[in-house]
C-alpha cells in the first residue's frame, strides 16, 4: 500500500466516505480484503454458450440439467469402477429430474430408507466436488433456505475423520428418520445443477419454429446468472411486442407454418379466434395447399379440421403482412426497400408474376382480400381483425413479463472474457471494411452499428407513443427482421412471397452479406475484435444465425480458430440440414470445449430409461495454466475493487476518515 499517497486520498476522499458505510471499520475492510483476493486465485467458473434455440424446450432444458454433459462426466470421475454404469445413470437422471425419478423409485423399491442412505451419500460427494471451486460465500447464496445449514455441514465436514464420521451419518439418518428424504435429495440436484453452470450466454433466437419459446424465457426469467445477444427472431418477437403490426404478422404466420401455435395460444394468451372467423370466411372453398404447415415440426397431432383451419388462417396473415409491410416501405423509403413490394407486379386474371420482363405462373391465383386496383390497401375486415390481434399482444401480461427479460438481461453484443458475443453479422464491404449503414440522417458501422441499433429496438418498447423518435423506431424494429444492411439479417432481401407463391427456385435465392464469406479470414475476425477492444490472444468472435451443415463438411471452428459459429440446429426443422441437435460452447477454467450433441428423445425416455443426450466433446484450446478468477473480467473488477478498500485502510489509519461504531 506504499503506493497510496495522501493526494490520491484526498482526490477520493468523498467517494471513500461513500465506501466507509459499508466498510465502517479497519476490521471490516480488512476482512473484505482478504476475502476478495482470496476469490481471485479460485478456478474462473464454467462458462456454457447456447445459440439459436428456437422454441425446443425440452432439449433446451435437459442440456442446462446436464449441463452438456458435465454432470455425467463428474459423476464418472468421482465413482469410477466403484459403481457399475446403471448405477451412474441412474444418480445422473435424479440429479436431472429429481422429483420425477424419487416417484419411479419409490414404486420398485423394497428398502426404501437404505436407497435413501446411500444415495444422499453419493450426492453429498457429487455436490461437494462441483462447489469446490466456489468461495463458502458463494455457496451459501446458492442454497435453499430451508435445508442451507444442513447442507453447509455436509458439503464442509470429511467424512474420512472418525470423528466427523459419525456425526455426518446422524445428520443423514436423522434427514431420513424425519421424512425429509425427498425434499432435501431435490434441494441437492437442483444446487449441483446450479453450480455447474456459473453462467448462460444465449446468443440469440429464441423464438419462433419450435413449441416452447415461452417455456424457455420462464427459465430464463428464474435462472441464476445469464444473458442474451438478440437474434433476428428475438427481435421480431420485441418488434410484436411494441405494436408493430408488420412484425405481429409475421410472428402468427410463422407459428402457423410450423404449426407451433402453443407459444401464442397457451404462453401468451393471444387470442387466434379472430384470425380464424376471417379466414374460414375468406378461403371457405379454397384448399390454400400451398399454406400446408410443415407438420414433422408441429407441437402437437393435428385433426383433418384443425389443419385445414392453420392452412387457411397461415394464407390469410401471409397476404396482411405484405400488406403491412408495403405500408412500411411506403413510409420510409431510406429504408431502400421498394423492391420489395411485389402485389402489384401480379396480373390477376392470367393469374402470372411479372418480373424484370419474365413472367411466371403463380403457385396459388386465389386473392378475395386483393384490390388489384389498390393491391396493398388492407380491407376493412383485415383492418379490424389487426386492431383485434394488436390489442391482444399489447394486453398479454406474461408477454410483458419475457420481454423485460429480454430488454433487461439481452442487448444486440457482449463482451465477455476476451469473447466477443453477437447473434448474426457485422455488416462488411467487400474489401473487409466495415460498412456504413444510414440510420435516419447519420451513418453507422462496426460497434456504432450496434449500440444504434440496440438502443433503437429500446426505444420502440419503452417510448411514449406518439413521438416521432418511437414511430421510426418502431419500423426500424421490423427493418431488422429483414432490412439489408441489418446487422440481425444482412442478406439482399427475405423473400417471402417468392417462397410461397414462385415456383421457380431462382427467384427466391437470398444472397447473404459480405461478411458471411469474410468471417473465414483471421485478419477480418482481428479487425471486428479490435472494433470492440477486445485483445488478447485467446479471443473469439462467437456467432450463432446460420446452421452448420456438418453432414456436409462444415466445421464450426473458422478463421483459424477466431471465430466460431456454435448453430448447430437445436430446431428440429434444421436438424436433416446440420446432421445433429445443436452445440453447447463450453469455457472453463482448463479451456473451451465445443459439445456436439445428438437429437433428444424426450423428457419421458431421459426419466424413465435414463436416455441422456449423447454429446461429443471437442477441445478447441487448452490452456497450459488453468485460469483463475483474476484472468477473467470480474477480477478485473475485483482488483478494482480491492485497490479501493486498501485506500479506505490507509485513510482510516491516517486520519483522513474516522472508524465508526
Amino acid at each position: 500500500m506504499s503506493n497510496i499517497t495522501p493526494e490520491s486520498i484526498m482526490s477520493d476522499l468523498r467517494y471513500l466516505q461513500l465506501l466507509s458505510r459499508s466498510f465502517p471499520t479497519i476490521a471490516d475492510a480488512s476482512t473484505e480484503i482478504i476475502n476478495l483476493e482470496a476469490i481471485l486465485n479460485l478456478p474462473k467458473g464454467t462458462e456454457h454458450f447456447l445459440t439459436d434455440i428456437h422454441g425446443e424446450y425440452e432439449a433446451f432444458q435437459h442440456v442446462l440439467k446436464n449441463a452438456s454433459g458435465a454432470v455425467k462426466r463428474k459423476v464418472n470421475e468421482i465413482f469410477g469402477h466403484t459403481l457399475r454404469e446403471s448405477e451412474k445413470k441412474e444418480i445422473c437422471t435424479l440429479i436431472y429430474y429429481p422429483e420425477e425419478k424419487l416417484q419411479l423409485i419409490k414404486e420398485r423399491e423394497t428398502d426404501l430408507d437404505d436407497w435413501y442412505l446411500i444415495t444422499l451419500n453419493q450426492l453429498v460427494k457429487v455436490c461437494q466436488n462441483v462447489s469446490s471451486k466456489y468461495t463458502r460465500s458463494k455457496v451459501r447464496k446458492a442454497l435453499p433456505e430451508e435445508f442451507s445449514y444442513i447442507i453447509q455441514e455436509l458439503l464442509h465436514e470429511s467424512s474420512v475423520e472418525p470423528n466427523k464420521h459419525a456425526y455426518i451419518n446422524v445428520i443423514i439418518s436423522t434427514i431420513i428418520s424425519t421424512k425429509r428424504s425427498d425434499d432435501f435429495i431435490i434441494a441437492m440436484c437442483n444446487l449441483i445443477q446450479r453450480l455447474t453452470i456459473d453462467s448462460l450466454h444465449i446468443v440469440g433466437d429464441i423464438y419462433d419454429r419450435g413449441p416452447g419459446a415461452h417455456i424457455i424465457m420462464d427459465t430464463l426469467c428464474d435462472y441464476h446468472n445469464f444473458d442474451i445477444q438478440w437474434g433476428n427472431h428475438d427481435i421480431l418477437w420485441m418488434g410484436a411486442a411494441s405494436g408493430n403490426d408488420a412484425c405481429i404478422a409475421n410472428v402468427i404466420r410463422m407459428s402457423m407454418r410450423y404449426a407451433n401455435l402453443a407459444t401464442l395460444e397457451d404462453g401468451y394468451g393471444i387470442n387466434l379466434l379472430p384470425l380464424a372467423t376471417f379466414a374460414m370466411d375468406m378461403y371457405a372453398d379454397d384448399p390454400c395447399t400451398i399454406f400446408a404447415p410443415k407438420m414433422n415440426f408441429a407441437d402437437g397431432s393435428y385433426n383433418e379440421k384443425t389443419l385445414r383451419l392453420i392452412t387457411q388462417m397461415h394464407k390469410a396473415i401471409t397476404v396482411i403482412q405484405l400488406k403491412l409491410e408495403a405500408e412500411i416501405i411506403d413510409r420510409r423509403p431510406d429504408f431502400g426497400m421498394q423492391n420489395r413490394k411485389l402485389l402489384d407486379k401480379i396480373d390477376f386474371e392470367r393469374g402470372v408474376f411479372v418480373y424484370e420482363g419474365k413472367e411466371y405462373p403463380l403457385r396459388d391465383t386465389n386473392f378475395p382480400t386483393i384490390d388489384p386496383a389498390d393491391p396493398y390497401r388492407l380491407s376493412d375486415e383485415e383492418r379490424e381483425l389487426m386492431d383485434k390481434i394488436h390489442a391482444s399482444f399489447m394486453n398479454s401480461e406474461k408477454l410483458k413479463k419475457h420481454m423485460r427479460c429480454l430488454f433487461t438481461y439481452g442487448g444486440m453484443y457482449l463482451v465477455c472474457n476476451s469473447n466477443l458475443l453477437y447473434h448474426a453479422s457485422m455488416p462488411l464491404n467487400e474489401d473487409g471494411s466495415f460498412k456504413h449503414v444510414r440510420i435516419g440522417k447519420k451513418e453507422y458501422w462496426g460497434k456504432k452499428l450496434l449500440c444504434k441499433t440496440d438502443q433503437l429496438i429500446r426505444t420502440a418498447y419503452f417510448d411514449e407513443d406518439g413521438t416521432e423518435e418511437k414511430s421510426f423506431a418502431l419500423d426500424y424494429v421490423w427493418y431488422m427482421w429483414c432490412g439489408p444492411d441489418a446487422p440481425s439479417f444482412d442478406k439482399d432481401k427475405m423473400a417471402t412471397f417468392e417462397r410461397y407463391f414462385i415456383g421457380d427456385k431462382e427467384l427466391s435465392k437470398e444472397t447473404k452479406g459480405c461478411y458471411y464469406s469474410l468471417r473465414n479470414r483471421a485478419d477480418i475476425c482481428d479487425r471486428i475484435l479490435a472494433e470492440f477492444e477486445v485483445t488478447g490472444p485467446h479471443s473469439h468472435v462467437i456467432n450463432g444465425h446460420v446452421p452448420v451443415k456438418i453432414i456436409k463438411g462444415e466445421k464450426p471452428i473458422k478463421a483459424d480458430g477466431k471465430l466460431l459459429v456454435i448453430d448447430g440446429g437445436f430446431s428440429k426443422a434444421y436438424q436433416p440440414e446440420t446432421g445433429i441437435a445443436g452445440y453447447t460452447l463450453v469455457y472453463h477454467s482448463h479451456g473451451l470445449q465445443l459439445v456436439q450433441h445428438d437429437p433428444f428423445q424426450s423428457r419421458q425416455k431421459a426419466i424413465e430409461e435414463g436416455q441422456d443426450i449423447k454429446s461429443t466433446t471437442f477441445v478447441i484450446e487448452f490452456n497450459s495454466q488453468r485460469m483463475m478468477v483474476k484472468d477473467t473480467d470480474k477480477g478485473q473488477v475485483l482488483v478494482t475493487q480491492i485497490q479501493d478498500l486498501k485506500k479506505l485502510l490507509v485513510a482510516y489509519r491516517t486520519g483522513f476518515i474516522k472508524e465508526k461504531n
